[in-house]
């Protein structure tokens, strides 16, 4: 089992154009699980954001994100990170961070391949 906690650089606010790092700190067997990234806005369904493997040696993104964000991880630190640039307020949502130790050779963008979730930290993106 493996406990997630999220946190944002800058409180979580920032104008639009700007830049916010997310990480996401785990207790447990953390090189032992696929990462992910999700989002969820007031009114929407969560939605996938990013996901990377094991090893990190593989990472995939939304198609609305690509290029903008970066996720990346230390297992020495037991830290997934996620780094975002050139944030639009469409980003503004809650994102939370995903562990699973199903996934062997890769990541997932689906959710219900994830068995451990974080609080969620909330992102805002003023225009």
């Amino acid at each position: 089992q493996v406990q997630l906690v999220e946190s944002g650089s800058g409180g979580g606010l920032v104008q639009g154009g700007g830049s916010l790092r997310l990480s996401c700190a785990a207790a447990g067997t953390f090189s032992s699980y696929a990462m992910g990234w999700f989002r969820q806005a007031p009114g929407k369904e969560r939605e996938f954001v990013a996901a990377i493997s094991r090893s990190g040696g593989s990472t995939y993104y939304a198609d609305s994100v690509k290029g903008r964000f970066t996720i990346s991880r230390n297992n020495a630190m037991n830290t997934v990170y996620l780094q975002m640039n050139s944030l639009e307020p469409g980003d503004t949502a809650v994102y939370l961070c995903a562990a699973s130790a199903r996934i062997v050779g890769g990541a997932s963008s689906r959710s219900a391949d994830y068995d451990y979730w974080g609080q969620g930290t909330q992102v805002t993106v003023s225009s």
